[in-house]
């Protein structure tokens, strides 16, 4: 697949997806710590999300790396934008700026609660 398509691919799924992980695993089987607290993070909001595993997919994490200029996984997109991962999430929870982005990426939706995961 050439790197046109994988992008096409991306945007697609970015575009498909209103909060989007592409991580190492899935969201039942994360394969990395990363990957696994940045499912607990959104996990916390309750609001809908994917996890694409691009673990064994060099390609793909190619293209993401140069679309992105972040070199690491996860890479988190939200209603279309990127974010890098939680280390730049968590200090936007904390000053109440995500709670700002999710609205907007979900209007009209009511904040959901929590889910409390006690695996």
């Amino acid at each position: 697949m050439s790197a046109d398509a994988i992008r096409t691919e991306i945007d697609k799924e970015v575009a498909e997806n209103t909060i989007l992980v592409y991580g190492k695993g899935t969201k039942d089987m994360p394969r990395c710590g990363f990957t696994r607290e940045t499912i607990a993070f959104f996990n916390r909001y309750g609001y809908p999300f994917e996890v694409v595993d691009v673990l064994e997919n060099m390609p793909k994490r190619e293209v993401l790396s140069k679309m992105t200029n972040w070199p690491t996984l996860p890479k988190i997109f939200i209603a279309g934008k990127f974010y890098g991962d939680t280390d730049i999430l968590e200090p936007m929870a904390e000053n109440g700026e995500l709670k700002t982005v999710l609205a907007e990426a979900f209007p009209g939706t009511p904040e959901p609660a929590a889910v409390i995961n006690l695996h």
